[in-house]
C-alpha cells in the first residue's frame, strides 16, 4: 500500500502512526511526562520532526524530552519543600512543548522546505546546525537550572554575582553552569552521530548553549520581572532562538575564514 503513495507522504504517515503509538503509551504510564494537552501538542511537534527530519531528528527530540524530564525530577523532594521545583510535578503542558522546542520545529519545517524547492533562503546545513543547538541550548538551559536548584551549594546573581537564594530569576550555579556545559555537549555529540551536523558543529553548539543560557540569566534577572509577557515558555523561546543564531553565527565566521572549508 505504501508504493502507491507519493514518496513525501510516507514519513509523514509513520510519523503520525509512531507518535500515536508512543504517546499513547506516555498517556497511561503511572508517572505523568505530560498533561493531556501536553500529549496533543507532543504528537503534533513529532509529527513535524518525522516528517521533515526523519529519525535523526526524532532521536534528538526524543533524548532532550527524555532527559529534560528526568532532570525535572532531580532532586524534587528538596526543591518541593524549597518551593522551587516545576509545577504540576514537572509534567510538560503544550506551553512547555513550544517553549523549548517552536525554534526547532521552525528549522525543521525549513529543511522541509528546502527539500521541495531548488532554492532556498537558508541553507538545510545551516538549518540542520540551528535545530541540533535549540536543542543544546534548551538542555543546557533545563540542566544548569535543576542541578543548580538541587545540588549547587552557592548560588549568585548573574549580574552582580551577589548571594541569592536557588531558583532566583537569573542565578547561576558552578554546579549548574558545568552540568549545563556538558549536557549541551552531549546532545550536540548524539546529533553529530546520527549525521545532522559535522565535528565542528558540536564545537558551535557547545559555545552557542553557553552564550545563549547565560543570556538568558540576564534576561531573567534584569528584564522578566518587567515585563508580563516574558513568561518562562516566553524565555525559552527567546533562549533557544539565540542558541540556534549564534550557532550559526560562529559556523559562519569560520567558513568565512577559510579554516573550515567545505564545512556546510
Amino acid at each position: 500500500m505504501m508504493d502507491d503513495l507519493p514518496p513525501v507522504l510516507i514519513p509523514w504517515l509513520i510519523g503520525v502512526g509512531l507518535n500515536t503509538i508512543l504517546l499513547l503509551i506516555v498517556a497511561i504510564v503511572p508517572k505523568k511526562l505530560l498533561t493531556p494537552a501536553g500529549i496533543v501538542n507532543a504528537w503534533l511537534l513529532g509529527v513535524i520532526i518525522w516528517g521533515t527530519l526523519g529519525w535523526q531528528g526524532y532521536i534528538i527530540v526524543g533524548f532532550y524530552f527524555l532527559v529534560g524530564s528526568a532532570l525535572t525530577r532531580l532532586g524534587s523532594a528538596q526543591k518541593e519543600a524549597a518551593g522551587i521545583a516545576e509545577k504540576r510535578s514537572g509534567a510538560r503542558g503544550p506551553e512547555n512543548v513550544w517553549g523549548s522546542a517552536l525554534v526547532a520545529a521552525i528549522c525543521a519545517l525549513g529543511v522541509g522546505l528546502n527539500q521541495g524547492s531548488d532554492f532556498s533562503w537558508i541553507p538545510t546545513p545551516l538549518l540542520l546546525l540551528g535545530y541540533v543547538a535549540s536543542f543544546s541550548t534548551k538542555l543546557s538551559d533545563t540542566t544548569a537550572s535543576e542541578v543548580g536548584k538541587a545540588y549547587g551549594k552557592r548560588t549568585f546573581l548573574i549580574t552582580s554575582l551577589k548571594p541569592v537564594s536557588p531558583g532566583t530569576e537569573g542565578a547561576v550555579s558552578l554546579e549548574g553552569t558545568l552540568a549545563g556545559i556538558l549536557a549541551s555537549a552531549v546532545i550536540a555529540v548524539v546529533g553529530w552521530s546520527v549525521g545532522l551536523i559535522s565535528g565542528f558543529g558540536i564545537v558551535c553548539c557547545v559555545v552557542a548553549a553557553f552564550i545563549a543560557t547565560n543570556l538568558e540569566s540576564l534576561i531573567g534577572a534584569t528584564l522578566q520581572e518587567k515585563f508580563n509577557f516574558l513568561t518562562n515558555e516566553v524565555v525559552n523561546i527567546i533562549n533557544t532562538f539565540f542558541g540556534a543564531i549564534f550557532a550559526g553565527a560562529i559556523a559562519l565566521l569560520i567558513e568565512a575564514t577559510g579554516l573550515f572549508n567545505g564545512f556546510f
